[in-house]
């Protein structure tokens, strides 16, 4: 398997036949494929696993494709392959107006359906931005940086999070303090100033690095 090419893949479509066909060629090309029948469950799948890309069905049960890519488009830019019976021209430009990256109208080759999904597998890597160095699961209270499991305070773990979040954007105290304290607590803007020195320490243990900048004034900016 050339794993630069290998993709996990999410098959939304509601054709049995034609969604093991397409499974059987993702498998062959080298990708990691998962098939359901559904779309608001592929939309709850979604948002629980993570995936490279979606072939996904107009027409399915209940919540239709065009749905379901509206909704993926709210929160994410994961590459969507539409797969439709609707061949006239204003249908593919719904489709495309929803967020999809590609439209492929059956009956289809799936050699065609692979290639497409190389495509615009190829234009999102290209486009994604570097990879964070920074990996925070909030349902674990886990934070690592740069793959080093960090022993952070409650407060500091919120600092984190927020910043690594919104790379870039300059946080005044007073916001900082609203992100991190939410039980009414009476702290004053300085507070924040001695847990960002702690989280600094904590950070240079692991890398040279200083992301952390102070804006004169201001407050306070994360720089991957």
């Amino acid at each position: 398997m050339d794993t630069q090419a290998s993709a996990r893949v999410l098959v939304v479509e509601d054709e049995s036949k034609l969604a093991a066909l397409l499974m059987d060629y993702l498998a062959a090309a080298g990708h990691v494929p998962t098939w359901i029948n559904d779309g608001a469950k592929a939309l709850a799948l979604l948002r629980a696993q993570p995936f490279d890309a979606v072939l996904l069905d107009v027409s399915l049960p209940g919540m239709d494709g065009l749905a379901v890519c509206r909704s993926v488009r709210e929160t994410s830019d994961l590459p969507v392959l539409m797969i439709t019976a609707r061949v006239e021209e204003v249908d593919r430009l719904v489709g495309l107006e929803a967020g999809a990256d590609d439209y492929v109208c059956k009956p289809f080759s799936p050699r065609e359906v692979i290639a497409r999904l190389k495509a615009v597998l190829r234009r999102a890597r290209r486009d994604s931005p570097p990879a964070s160095p920074v990996d925070i699961d909030a349902d674990t209270y886990v934070a690592r940086y740069h793959g080093v499991a960090l022993d952070l305070t409650r407060v500091e773990f919120r600092l984190l999070q927020a910043f690594s979040q919104s790379p870039g954007r300059v946080f005044s105290r007073d916001q900082l303090l609203n992100r991190v304290y939410d039980d009414g607590r009476a702290v004053t803007d300085r507070t924040i100033d001695s847990h960002i020195r702690n989280l600094r320490r904590k950070l240079e243990a692991v890398s040279q690095e200083e992301p952390i900048r102070s804006i004169y004034g201001v407050g306070y900016r994360w720089e991957d």
